[in-house]
Order: C-alpha cells, then structure tokens, then sequence
C-alpha cells in the first residue's frame, strides 16, 4: 500500500476529496496532512478523518526558505510517503526541495496550464476573454506550474462570470479530476486524464 502526504494551508477541500478517495481497492492511503499555517481549516478536516497531522509555519522561519524546507521536508520523512500532493498550498517550492520527491510529487492548480501560471487564474482568464477555463493536475519540478500535465477538466466561461463564480464552478471539477489522476499516478500510469472526455485546448 503507497503512502501519499497532503500539503494543504487553507480549507482542504481537495485534502479531503483526495482523502475521501483512497479507501477500498485504491492502491494509496493518506499518511499525513501538514500546513504552513496552524489555522488552516483543512487540519480539523483531517483530524476528523482520522489522518495525522503537522505544522510546519513558515513564520517561524523569516525569509530562510531553506529553513523553512528543511523543517517540511523533516517532517514529511517521519511519515515515509511515497507520494506528495500539494493542494492549495500556497508556498513555492525551490529545486532542492522539490528534487527530492521527484515524479513523486503533485499539484492542481486552477487554469488550464501552459495558461496563466501563478495566481489569480479566474481573473486572468476573464481579462483575456477566454471562453473555457480549467483547472490542471501535474508533476511537481523545479519550475512554477510547469511540470507534465498529468489530467485538466474544463467549463465554459458565462457573459455575467466573475472569478467567484468561476471558482466556484471549477471545484467540483478539482474535487473530481485530482483523484483520478492521483490514483493513476500511484500505479505508476501517466497518461493525462481529461474531463469531461476529450482533451482540453488552451
């Protein structure tokens, strides 16, 4: 049985979508959720899931980002994952740390990368008047947002679309796309999933 770390700092709603999804014949269970934030609502979220958890603050180290690293990377060891997701953690990762779990290593991130990569995604994509927007899971490197895509799902952008709204009607998508892709990984299967069906263009 794999065993897959979640990085979350925020509600953890693709935590627990992610959670929800290892049981039965799945080939991974969750062995640890961590934040960068104490006060992360995803930390109960999991708690009550009966998943352990871990801080690591990146307050406690001002900028010292090795530091900061370093203390992740020691706490992730203590539960031997052999996979790690990030879903909405919001720190970015340097090379060193992001070598040492690579092709172990996920993301989602809300566009339909190569697109906006970064933040603020719904607004970017309102700004440029795109007509599909999407959310993408792929391999974590050194680079921001720019590993293989492993899976993206899509919707349709609405003339009265705010990127509330856009959020809002993404994540069900995310909750779906991400395990699905996860699971595959697990298998060592890395062939891109696309929902609803066919494949997405930028």
């Amino acid at each position: 049985m794999k065993r897959v770390a979640i990085l979350i700092s925020g509600g953890g709603s693709n935590m627990v979508a992610l959670a929800e999804s290892m049981v039965g014949d799945h080939p991974a269970r969750p062995c640890v959720v961590i934040a960068n934030d104490p006060d992360a609502g995803g930390l109960a979220k999991a708690a009550a899931l009966g998943i352990p958890t871990a801080v690591v603050d990146h307050r406690d180290f001002p900028k010292d980002r090795n530091g900061f690293e370093g203390a992740l990377h020691a706490s992730l060891e203590e539960y031997q994952p052999d996979f790690v997701c990030l879903a909405g953690f919001m720190r970015i990762l340097g090379a060193g740390f992001v070598g040492q779990y690579a092709g172990r290593m996920l993301n989602i991130h809300p566009s339909l990368l190569p697109k906006y990569k970064g933040l603020h995604t719904h607004a970017r994509a309102l700004e440029a008047g795109d007509t599909n927007h999407g959310c993408s899971v792929h391999e974590v490197t050194a680079d921001l947002d720019d590993g293989p895509i492993l899976g993206q799902a899509r919707i349709e952008v609405v003339a009265d679309d705010t990127p509330e709204t856009l959020a809002q009607r993404l994540l069900p998508l995310e909750h779906q796309l991400y395990p699905a892709v996860l699971r595959r990984y697990v298998m060592g299967d890395r062939t891109p999933v696309y929902l609803p069906s066919a494949p997405v263009m930028p």
